[in-house]
């Protein structure tokens, strides 16, 4: 059994999408499967592993759902990205139909991504916990009748034939993971293009919002994403999260960043990571 240090953790079962990730990006470390978001990060917290591979946002389907909110609360910092191409497939057991199916068993985000092609074959969509733990089921259950969207490595996992390749609606069909890590791990200034990503509460101030990013437009840094979102317990205030292009040490984003912090609720910005750009991001779209 690997040490902690040759470990990553990532959510969900053998074959899921984020288990691929894993291979694809730390091919030398043992990719442990976690029940829950919040078991995958407990693995780094508590020194069980190395790094977390955590999928934020698809191409398709948009934001994964609760990740926000658990990121900031996590202590884990941000070293890296991945932009994993996201190629799902029909999948049921051995000897059976196109014709003959009735249900089809994914995530919700594979669903999601799949909604046309599902809906064209008059398919019954039944959510699942993960991609590839649908799979599993099925395999289990053996019904010619009941298939699921998940990939081709699951397929080989579990012994499932693939019906149809390619069931995703979007042939670009992408899934963007952050790589996180209990201590960061930033590049030299120059080094690498390099991405920012933080969360921030605002104060309640008119036009709070425009005059907190007013210092990255006027220190010529490019926002990539933002987003708000509503931190639980928190209802009556939004928390944002945004991405930006630059180092968090330039002289730039360090004028930008006393400008947000000024127009924020007190200790109410908090820097997740300043990490190398991924050579994919601008391949995206």
């Amino acid at each position: 059994m690997a040490d902690a240090s040759r470990k990553i953790a990532f959510q969900g079962v053998p074959g899921a999408y984020s288990h691929m990730a894993c291979q694809l990006v730390k091919p030398d470390m043992e990719a442990v499967a976690c029940a829950s978001f919040e078991d995958m990060l407990t693995q780094v917290q508590e020194g069980h592993a190395a790094l977390a591979m955590v999928p934020v946002e698809n191409s398709t389907a948009g934001r994964v759902a609760d990740i926000h909110h658990l990121l900031p609360q996590s202590g884990l910092h941000i070293i890296g990205e991945h932009f994993q191409r996201v190629n799902h497939h029909l999948l049921a057991p051995r000897g059976s139909r196109l014709e003959n199916l009735k249900t089809v068993h994914s995530h919700a985000q594979g669903l999601a991504q799949c909604r046309q092609q599902i809906r064209q074959l008059g398919l019954t969509p039944i959510m699942h916990a993960d991609t590839a733990g649908a799979a599993k089921d099925v395999a289990a259950a053996g019904d010619p009748s009941v298939a699921a969207v998940a990939s081709r490595l699951a397929a080989q996992i579990y012994d499932l034939e693939i019906i149809i390749e390619s069931l995703e609606d979007d042939k670009k069909n992408t899934t963007r993971f952050l790589i996180m890590a209990a201590d960061p791990i930033v590049p030299e200034i120059g080094d690498v293009p390099m991405i920012t990503t933080l969360v921030f509460q605002l104060r309640s101030v008119p036009a709070a919002l425009y005059k907190a990013l007013g210092g990255f437009a006027t220190n010529g840094i490019n926002l990539t994403k933002l987003e708000s979102y509503l931190r639980p317990g928190v209802s009556e205030r939004a928390q944002f999260y945004m991405d930006v292009e630059g180092h968090i040490d330039e002289p730039a984003m360090r004028l930008a960043m006393e400008e947000l912090r000024f127009y924020c609720m007190k200790d109410e910005v908090k820097v997740l990571g300043s990490y190398a750009a991924s050579p994919d991001r601008h391949q995206q779209g």
